[in-house]
Order: structure tokens, then sequence, then C-alpha cells
């Protein structure tokens, strides 16, 4: 006799997960579906879709071989109730339970769904986290500013991780300073792991691509880890033959090298596949045996154990209203390009072309490419939020939400960042070859063929003069604006606004 049902999300597919802890399979059902609502609330890219599905029916065997009861329902079964609730529903009232256990979800839309089912459910904390949401609320309390470098130092002291005793390993907290290193020559590490679809997994592909095959994003070639295994093993590659090289070139951005030195196991360690603390602990001992230097672990683990927990904790901390944040105003419509449309500025066509392809961009790419070029033009920070939630497979509100609403268009009115995350193309440029053969010139300011970041920063700094003037960390924008001839500054501002003008009556540019 079935006493309970036990929820279990597609980016929860870990073992030790609160809720399976707290069931009993011997007795209790696991429920796992594939529903409407999940898979198109925002216009997930198809690689993203595919992951979470193919991933959830190998866990659901793994449960299986382990003893628990499990109903699983795919996307295509004509008794489908199309979402977690309805689910939920339909098995309680099949197995007679009125009770389930849940691990709470990582975003407001679902916990709130499933607050309003007629079932008695329990929430448990999700702990596969290293700051649990009371930590972060007793570190945020009274803090006038929530900086991540400051969280971050508390996890090291808490975890061990890269301590010396009480001290930072090395005499620092952060190495940002040495991991800005332009583009390399080439690159030596071979490919991020590939792994070829299973029949499991091709099965799930022929399914995506019949119901999200008009989505934005190419399907195949699928090459992700969907079980524990592989995502062990792709980990594995990265810290013997990336890790080392990670810190030196993490911002760097290459035609043609979509990886780089990057790790690509986000989406895995956001599934549920990876363990984070386990990752970080593997990327230490990589460093404690010598094979990998102190600026690329301090880096790597930074972006784990201190960004990856921060904005979790913002999300939860600042609630449900987060999404729909505009601290700027901003108003514009999302533009094509950024669902493939033509445009003829490099760096855009190879960020959004690599996001297309492989449903993954890393950081900087995101933040200084397509999220500076949105907040630049003053795009309405809600739909470049559901872009960043549809395209990227490792995205789930409560990582991409504060990394874009906060991060990328300071739209949270400063919570994340101390200021705009704003330049014009000389960092770009400096940091990637994109530059090299663009319709656009980057050195030019004004003019025919002058780069548009270049005048876009000028007017952004402009209509927000109000705003940031004041800011200690942009003063020294304002008094180089200003030591402009005023024809010069007169200029630059009419073609932004020529600029923007072409690109909201779809003009090409």
């Amino acid at each position: 006799m079935v006493t309970r049902l036990v929820l279990v999300l597609g980016d929860q597919l870990t073992p030790t997960l609160s809720a399976l802890r707290e069931g009993d399979r011997g007795r209790d059902l696991v429920v796992m579906a594939e529903v409407a609502d999940e898979a198109g609330y925002v216009p997930h890219h198809p690689k993203k879709i595919a992951l979470i599905f193919a991933a959830m029916r190998k866990f659901a065997d793994e449960l299986r071989d382990e003893g628990w009861q499990v109903a699983y329902t795919r996307l295509d079964d004509p008794e489908n109730g199309g979402s977690i609730p309805s689910e939920l529903l339909r098995r309680a009232e099949e197995a007679g339970a009125s009770e389930v256990l849940v691990t709470t979800p990582g975003e407001w839309r679902l916990i709130d769904a499933l607050k309003h089912t007629p079932l008695k459910t329990r929430f448990h904390a999700d702990d596969r986290f290293i700051c649990s949401g009371q930590e972060f609320r007793d570190w945020a309390e009274g803090r006038k500013a929530l900086r991540m470098e400051y969280f971050y130092r508390e996890m090291r002291r808490k975890t061990g991780l890269l301590m010396d005793g009480d001290k930072p390993e090395g005499g620092e907290w952060n190495y940002d300073s040495e991991n800005r290193k332009p583009p390399p020559e080439g690159i030596e590490r071979q490919r991020v792991m590939h792994f070829t679809p299973d029949e499991t997994v091709e099965e799930v592909l022929d399914l995506v691509e019949d119901r999200f095959g008009d989505n934005f994003g190419t399907l195949r070639p699928f090459w992700f880890a969907t079980e524990r295994g592989q995502a062990r093993r792709a980990c594995s590659q990265f810290m013997r033959e990336a890790l080392p090289k990670f810190g030196d070139y993490q911002d760097a951005m290459m035609r043609g090298e979509h990886f780089l030195y990057h790790a690509v196991i986000s989406l895995y360690m956001n599934l549920g596949l990876l363990d984070p603390l386990e990752v970080c602990r593997d990327a230490e001992t990589e460093y404690r045996e010598g094979r990998a230097p102190l600026n690329a672990v301090e880096g790597f683990i930074r972006q784990i154990l201190g960004w990856r927990e921060y904005v979790r904790g913002i999300y939860f901390l600042e609630g449900r209203d987060y999404t729909a944040r505009n601290g700027l105003g901003h108003k514009r419509a999302l533009p094509p390009l950024y669902w493939g449309a033509e445009t003829r500025m490099r760096c855009l066509s190879e960020a959004v072309g690599q996001t297309r392809d492989e449903a993954y961009a890393h950081h900087i790419q995101r933040l200084m490419v397509t999220g500076n070029f949105a907040l630049l033009a003053g795009v309405d920070p809600a739909e470049v939020h559901e872009w960043y939630l549809a395209v990227y497979a490792d995205a789930y509100e409560w990582v991409e939400a504060p990394n874009t609403v906060g991060m990328s268009q300071f739209a949270d009115g400063g919570v994340i960042a101390s200021k705009p995350y704003v330049s014009s193309g000389n960092y770009i440029n400096k940091m990637s070859d994109y530059c090299k053969g663009c319709d656009y010139v980057v050195s030019r300011k004004t003019g025919e063929g002058a780069c548009p970041f270049n005048l876009l920063y000028w007017h952004f700094l402009d209509r927000h003069r109000d705003r940031f003037e004041g800011n200690p960390r942009m003063a020294q924008m304002y008094r180089t604006f200003d030591r402009m001839d005023a024809d010069r500054r007169e200029t630059v501002l009419k073609e932004a606004g020529a600029f923007l003008k072409r690109m909201d009556a779809g003009e090409v540019v």
C-alpha cells in the first residue's frame, strides 16, 4: 500500500536528495514527469530539453534498480496532465495517497504551484548546496551591501577549501588579477568530452525534434552527459587537461573555440549529476598535488563556492518579484539578432551562433557581449531574463535570474553589482579576436563603420547620468566624457540614437 508520493524534479537527479532520504522505498511512490508546463514556460533550447528528459529517464531507472517504485510520465503519454501539480494529483488518486514529499524547487513559480495543490505537501530543504538558505540570510542580515567577495571568504572558512590555517592559501583570497589574459595563439586542450547518444537518448532526441523543432537552437549533434558516471568523466577530463590554463584564459573569447579551457560542467551540477563541494575538493587536490596553479584553482573554486552559492542565496533572499525588477527603466524590445537574425556585429554573431549550436556560452560571452549590448541598448530586462533562461542548458531561474537581472542588466538597482557592467568595444577587442574581420571598426569612435559598442557606451552614460555620476567607480568615465569637445559629444549621441532607431525599425545592424 502506497502511503506517500515522493516528487523528483528534472533538476533534482541526486540519489541523496532530501525528499528521497525522507521517503520509504518499501512503501512510497516516486513521481517523475516530463510535462508541457515545464518544457514550455519559456522556449527552451532543444538541447536543454533533451538533456533534462534523457537524464530524468536514466535516473528513474537508477531509482528502480535501488528498489524504489517509480511512476514516470513521458511527455507523449496520452494521460499526461501537462503540469507537475496535475501529475501529482493523478498519481495520488491512482495510488490512494494524500501526502507528497518535496525537495524545495529552485523557482518561486513552481514552489507556489505546489503550495496550491490540495495534497498535503511537505517541503524539505535542498541541501545539495554548500550554504543553506538560513546561513545566507544570517550572513546578509544587517549588511549595507551584499558583495560576493565577502560571502566567498566565509565559504572558504566554512569548508576549509584553499585555506592555510585561518588564512587563505598563498596569502590572498582572490587571484582574479592573474586571470585576465587575452586569447592565446592556439588551444592545447582536447575538446570537451562528448558522449555518443545511446538508445534512451536517441528516443528523447526524436521526441524533442518532433515537439520542439521550431525552438531556437540546434538539437543535433547532441553530446551532453546524461548520467552521473559520464558527468564525472567529463569533470575529470577538465581537471587533467584544462584546469591548469583555466585561470589564465577564463575571460578570453575566440572565434571557432566554443569552450577554450572552461569546464562546461555547470549544466551537470545544476541537474544534480555532480556534487559542487566534491567538484571543488577535486580541484583543490589538483593544486595540492602540483598539477594546477593556485590562480586557476582559486578562480575555478570561486565560481562554484562563491558565485554559484551566492546567487542562489540572493534569489531566495530577494523574493518573488526579483525577476520583474527594472531599476533603470529600460523598455526596448529584445532585438531579433538574439534569436539568430543577421547582424553585422561579429561579437554578437559569434556569441549568439555559439549559443544556438551548443546551448552554452561562458560567463564573459554572456556578461560582456550579449549582456553588455542589451544593457547599453536599453533592452527590457524581463525580455533579456527570459532569453537567458531559454537558451542555455545550465539555466534555471535560481541561478539565471540574479546573473541576468542583477549582474548583467543592473535591473535590481545594485543588489549584486556596485556598478553596471558596461564597456565600449575596446574591452571586447582586448579579450577576443572577434573584432578582426568585423564590418565595424573597433578603433573608430564615430562616423561610418564606428563600432556600435563605442557609440552606445556613451549614450548609456549620458542617459543615466543622474543615476551614476556620483558613483565612485564611474566618476572617471563621466570626467572623460565631459572632456570631449561639445561637438564630438553631440555627434556620438546623435549617431548612437540613429543606430538604435535603425535597430528598432528592423534594419540589419
